[in-house]
Formats: C-alpha cells, sequence, structure tokens
C-alpha cells in the first residue's frame, strides 16, 4: 500500500494546530491524546514533540490529570487583564451615555468609540483605544447608532421622487402572470 501524503505539510502543520486551539473541546480531546500517550509509557518530552506542545505543557497535563481526573485537563475559566475603569467609573461613564457629548464640551451630538475615548481622557483620565470603547458601549448595552447622513442642499421632494419606493407615488398595479 502506498504511504499517504499532505500535500503543503508545514502550512497544514500550523492550520491543524490553530484549529486545535480554536475550540474548547478540540483542547480538550487533543490534551487526552497526549495523557493518553503518557499513560501508555511514552515520555512526556516524546509526547509533546509528537503533539507539537511544548513538553512543559505536557507535563502541567498529566500532573493535572493526575490531581483532578479529567476535570484537569478542561478549559479554567480565565480572569484577563483587569479593567481600567473601576465599578464607579463605569456608573460614571453609563450616566454619560445617556446624555449627549456636547453636554461635556466635546463636538458631537451622538456617541461613538472616538468621542468616548476622548471622554474618558478628559473626564476621568483613563486612556482606552477606539476598540475598547466600542466594547465598553457594548458591555453597558449601549448601540452604536449614527444618523443617516444628508446631502447638502438636496431637495427632499425631489430624492423622493427618485426613490424606488417613493411615498408620494402611486404604485402600480401588478397584472396576473397570465396577461400578457
Amino acid at each position: 500500500m502506498r504511504a499517504l501524503t499532505i500535500s503543503n505539510r508545514e502550512e497544514m502543520i500550523f492550520a491543524l494546530q490553530d484549529e486545535i486551539r480554536r475550540s474548547p473541546d478540540a483542547r480538550y480531546d487533543h490534551r487526552l491524546h497526549g495523557v493518553l500517550l503518557v499513560a501508555q509509557g511514552m515520555s512526556c518530552r516524546k509526547a509533546a514533540q509528537a503533539l507539537g506542545d511544548s513538553p512543559r505543557m505536557m507535563a502541567y497535563w498529566v500532573r493535572g490529570f493526575e490531581e483532578t481526573g479529567f476535570a484537569g485537563l478542561s478549559d479554567g475559566e480565565r480572569e484577563g487583564r483587569p479593567s481600567r475603569l473601576s465599578a464607579k467609573q463605569r456608573q460614571k461613564v453609563g450616566a454619560a451615555l445617556r446624555r449627549s457629548p456636547s453636554d461635556f464640551g466635546l463636538p458631537a451630538h451622538l456617541w461613538d468609540g472616538p468621542l468616548l475615548s476622548a471622554y474618558l481622557e478628559k473626564e476621568l483620565g483613563v486612556t482606552l483605544r477606539v476598540r475598547q470603547c466600542q466594547r465598553l458601549f457594548r458591555q453597558l448595552g449601549f448601540r452604536l447608532r449614527k444618523p443617516r447622513p444628508l446631502i447638502a442642499q438636496a431637495d427632499p421632494l425631489l430624492q423622493a421622487a427618485h426613490k424606488k419606493t417613493s411615498s408620494t407615488l402611486p404604485r402600480p398595479s401588478r397584472g396576473s402572470l397570465g396577461d400578457g
């Protein structure tokens, strides 16, 4: 029987490893395989090499399995980076978002990421980038809404006449398919 090969081997190895890391279930299964190899007599170093992981990681997985069983192989909760805003500051931001930015001397009528970033810097002395501010909107239960842009000096009646679904023009009657 002829040996099978994978085209673009190196690239596919990285893609497969990324896919394993993306899913919590796949990461758990991957750890199970590693511990299984060690349980079958393979050293942590050899098992790690076979699975593309570091020997230290393999040792952590085996130790976790020994201490707490299968639960030691599942992903735990991760705290992440602490927030730059205190609970009190978050409340203040939530209250500010219910008001207009112009109330705080900012040159706009609707909140957006750059504007919230400027507000946080000015009022609270906290630096957050635009993407973090957009995430903060969502965490506080707000949605970003932008008004439709108006074309300068456009006549609303002429615009309505050109609209496909104009409410000022009568709708054409549609005959049945058999008419014709």
